[in-house]
């Protein structure tokens, strides 16, 4: 196709208020080998621009919380061409306070500017999204406080104020961003997707892919209709819950990265998960894949389902830990930690992961079984503490 990112641009410009259908678009240019700039207000304007006929500059109209009112002024003040007293300023922006200082703020509030940090557009000015967002309303009272100072300024220029004052008492100079824990990928990922509307910069699928192909290991785009359950991983999305013929009835999509599929999950999977059943957690489940007469695809009949945790209780084997010479706190680990009782019509259960201690010498290697009294639930926060007692920080669960 020639103009390959002229076509798209104006597509994508044309269906910058309909996310579904930039989605779309978004990833069909991208199977195409078309590679999208981030969002920058440095750089960006409300439209899709091409670059090369294999780069697009992202639209930043296309950030929800926008509109062309406000990305105009961005644009404007970048160019020189603003209102007010920083008006004929021209160049790129160096911080978060000088561009709410240079952008007409009649025309941008602080949602806009909320809305545009977490679509990552102040990301090269500064990295740190999450103190970004925190310092929005300094940035706002700084920003009007050096207005209020121009005017007194002025005031004074009229009054025929002695020459070479500067600042009538207020200070130029710029303050610190709050200082925040910067945000995880999955904090920073579903923030983007509430800007943008899907995400942009990763996939939420990205962080535990490694670990969860090791127990599931059937792709989405590689499964096929089948009556045999298969094991299956992904990110929830589109969650509804419907009343069906036979009680309540979960509806949503399955996505790997690889392939989107639809779900369905009973009234009794949806009472039992209802911590993870919910839009940008990730499951695994034991699904049956049935043909979908709706879509003319295939639809997850859901068996079972399970979080990240306990996935590693169902399908690891044990936690190696290498031990030379310190062994770690189990029973303080364990105590921090303990194995999940559940009650079942079975009777009860213990959801937990054993653990081996990997000794190692000087020509010698061997691990010890401990007994069931060292069983743990294996959540992220556990593992980190294992790991973090472990000699030379050497702990994984063995699945095979």
């Amino acid at each position: 196709m020639h103009y390959t990112a002229e076509f798209f641009c104006a597509n994508m410009t044309v269906e910058m208020d309909d996310t579904d259908k930039l989605k779309v678009l978004f990833e069909d240019a991208q199977k195409m080998g078309i590679r999208f700039e981030a969002p920058d207000v440095n750089r960006g304007f409300h439209r899709f621009e091409p670059i090369t006929n294999q780069s697009i500059r992202y639209g930043l109209g296309a950030i929800k919380g926008t509109g062309q009112q406000a990305i105009d002024a961005i644009v404007a003040a970048r160019e020189g061409r603003g209102e007010g007293p920083a008006g004929h300023e021209r160049g790129p922006f160096t911080s978060l306070f000088d561009f709410c200082r240079r952008v007409d703020r009649t025309r941008l509030n602080k949602r806009t500017v909320e809305a545009l940090i977490k679509a990552g557009a102040f990301d090269s000015l500064h990295l740190n999204r999450a103190e970004l967002l925190a310092s929005v309303e300094r940035a706002f009272d700084f920003a009007a406080a050096q207005q209020a100072n121009a005017n007194q300024g002025g005031l004074f220029d009229l009054m025929g104020g002695p020459d070479g004052e500067e600042g009538h008492g207020s200070s130029t100079q710029e303050p610190e961003l709050v200082a925040t824990t910067p945000w995880g990928v999955k904090e920073r990922l579903t923030f983007e997707k509430t800007a943008i509307g899907f995400y942009f910069s990763g996939h939420l699928f990205d962080e535990v892919q490694r670990e969860v192909r090791r127990f599931a290991r059937t792709e989405l785009a590689d499964v096929k209709e089948s009556r045999d359950p298969v094991i299956l991983a992904g990110i929830v999305t589109d969650f509804r819950i419907i009343n069906g013929q036979r009680g309540k009835l979960a509806l949503f999509k399955l996505d790997d990265k690889t392939a989107v599929l639809e779900v369905s999950a009973d009234e009794n999977l949806i009472n039992t998960h209802r911590q993870v059943l919910k839009d940008d957690e990730l499951i695994v489940v034991q699904a049956v894949a049935q043909p979908d007469r709706f879509s003319g695809g295939l639809r997850l009949k859901i068996q079972q389902i399970w979080d990240l945790a306990a996935a590693r209780c169902r399908f690891g084997k044990y936690l190696r830990v290498a031990v030379n010479g310190h062994a770690p706190a189990v029973a303080e680990l364990v105590r921090e930690f303990p194995p999940r009782r559940e009650f079942t019509e079975q009777g009860e259960l213990v959801r937990g992961l054993p653990v081996r201690l990997a000794l190692q010498r000087p020509g010698a290697e061997c691990e010890l079984q401990l007994d069931d009294r060292a069983l743990f639930f294996p959540t992220d926060a556990a593992l980190a503490s294992w790991t973090a007692q472990a000699h030379q920080q050497q702990a994984e669960i063995v699945f095979d």
